[in-house]
């Protein structure tokens, strides 16, 4: 069997009956299940995609095979799963969702007791047990019977409520629009936001794997429909889920897309205000404003990787209680220190009903920059060596490694480039103190970085 590396960014991700298949999937449940041991529970939960049941039947089988007590719970939300595994003292938790990628993709993500994704090395564990097929079956005998747990997501909205101001979001009487995407979304936000107090209008909220409406992910070219209803209805503030609500993008009271570190930057601005000096965690793809904030408030930016369960080690690793990424994902560990969409709009409704002004007005009083994020598709084979051109191809004030290349031509704007661990693409991050200038340095990367690939796919050829 030719070797390769099963888990990426986050979890193992492929194609549906093509990566993903049943019977590599119930092969990957028994390592998984070795590795945490016989007897072990472990809750199971998927999202919404078509493809879900049949790799959480394989799934299940394989777990069950080794012994693992198997606790199903149906579809729920990614933080859904990972806040009943602490909070229900369960030894481990996997999550089946592709969560952002096209609905023909699936993925496997792994939880330790603590709800977060489990260490590299972990992951390592199973792919080795994976490989070397050294899982270890019991006997008949000794096989438990699955049970379910639909009670879940009860738990997780009333702990959600624990963290915000119920009473001022109530009297604040907020217009919101949500928008799961036809995604695990629809079974929290709306009712959380219903019984926080809002007015709640929702689009795209029936869950349907092949979403019709929009791709899973976020972005201003998926979300016209939110803007409009935003606007059309006089609507205080829309949300936006991923495919697994792990994520909450928001769009203002004027109906404008705002990007996750935006917003990450307003619960950070009022987080630091309660707790002046504190640590916040961040990955280098992060606007440069969150950094400006925290100096405000005598706190400190520690810059990570690219990955929420970087972002949850480290925070967990230092203390900190609060990380967030550009992506929309935000971490707030009084609650959990994983990313997670239903925490992250409960915040920012608390902030906007205590503060008593709009969005748009809140989100002016930041320090504005402008970033624009786009792709440029290359084999994952291809990756190491287009890394390697690119870097002696440009020159800067000053370059970053910690995930990627970062790139700074000035110190108010810079560049990351990033290979995706999910997908065969690079990702690019462009950010400066225009948008005339943020567009003419992603335009000129972008540019710089097809050539490369077509050039080696050329030397390849």
């Amino acid at each position: 069997m030719i070797r390769r590396k099963l888990f990426g960014t986050n979890g193992v991700r492929g194609l549906a009956n093509i990566d993903l298949t049943p019977s590599f999937v119930s092969s990957l449940g028994q390592a998984i299940g070795t590795f945490f041991g016989s007897s072990k529970t472990i809750y199971l939960g998927m999202d919404g995609r078509t493809s879900g049941p049949f790799i959480k039947y394989a799934l299940m089988s394989g777990l069950m095979s080794v012994g693992c007590r198997v606790v199903d719970t149906g579809m729920v939300p990614t933080p859904a799963l990972q806040y009943a595994v602490t909070a229900e003292e369960a030894d481990g938790g996997v999550m089946i969702t592709a969560s952002h990628n096209p609905p023909e993709y699936n993925g496997i993500k792994v939880a330790g007791k603590d709800g977060i994704e489990i260490s590299g090395e972990d992951e390592k564990a199973i792919e080795d047990t994976y490989y070397a097929g050294s899982w270890k079956t019991v006997s008949w005998e000794q096989v438990h019977e699955a049970s379910t747990n639909s009670g879940i997501l009860d738990l997780y909205r009333k702990a959600i409520k624990k963290h915000v101001d119920v009473d001022s979001i109530t009297k604040a009487g907020l217009k919101v629009v949500v928008d799961p995407g036809n995604g695990v979304g629809s079974l929290v936000t709306p009712y959380l936001l219903r019984e926080l107090g809002c007015a709640v209008t929702t689009i795209n909220s029936h869950i349907d794997g092949i979403s019709p409406s929009r791709m899973p992910e976020p972005t201003p070219a998926s979300l016209q429909d939110l803007m409009i209803t935003v606007k059309a209805l006089g609507a205080d503030l829309g949300i936006a889920h991923d495919g697994d609500a792990d994520r909450a993008v928001f769009i203002d009271d004027r109906g404008g897309f705002q990007w996750g570190d935006r917003t990450f930057g307003l619960i950070e601005k009022f987080f630091l205000k309660s707790n002046p000096g504190s640590v916040i965690v961040t990955p280098v793809s992060s606007s440069q404003m969150i950094a400006e904030i925290a100096e405000s408030f005598h706190g400190k930016v520690e810059f990570t990787r690219v990955g929420s369960t970087v972002v949850s080690r480290r925070m967990v690793e230092i203390g900190a209680m609060l990380g967030g990424e550009e992506n929309g994902g935000v971490f707030y560990g009084p609650h959990q220190s994983v990313r997670d969409g239903a925490m992250t709009a409960a915040l920012l409704l608390d902030i906007i009903a205590k503060e008593g002004k709009a969005l748009s007005e809140l989100l002016n009083e930041l320090p504005r920059y402008y970033s624009v994020k786009d792709k440029v598709v290359c084999p994952n084979n291809m990756k190491n060596e287009v890394t390697r051109e690119f870097i002696s191809a440009v020159k800067a004030e000053r370059f970053e490694t910690i995930d990627g290349i970062k790139i700074w031509p000035d110190k108010k704007s810079w560049i990351l480039i990033r290979p995706s661990g999910t997908e065969p693409i690079f990702r690019i991050f462009v950010e400066s103190t225009t948008e005339k200038k943020t567009r003419e340095l992603l335009d000129a990367n972008k540019k710089l970085l097809i050539n490369i690939v077509k050039k080696l796919k050329r030397r390849l050829t």
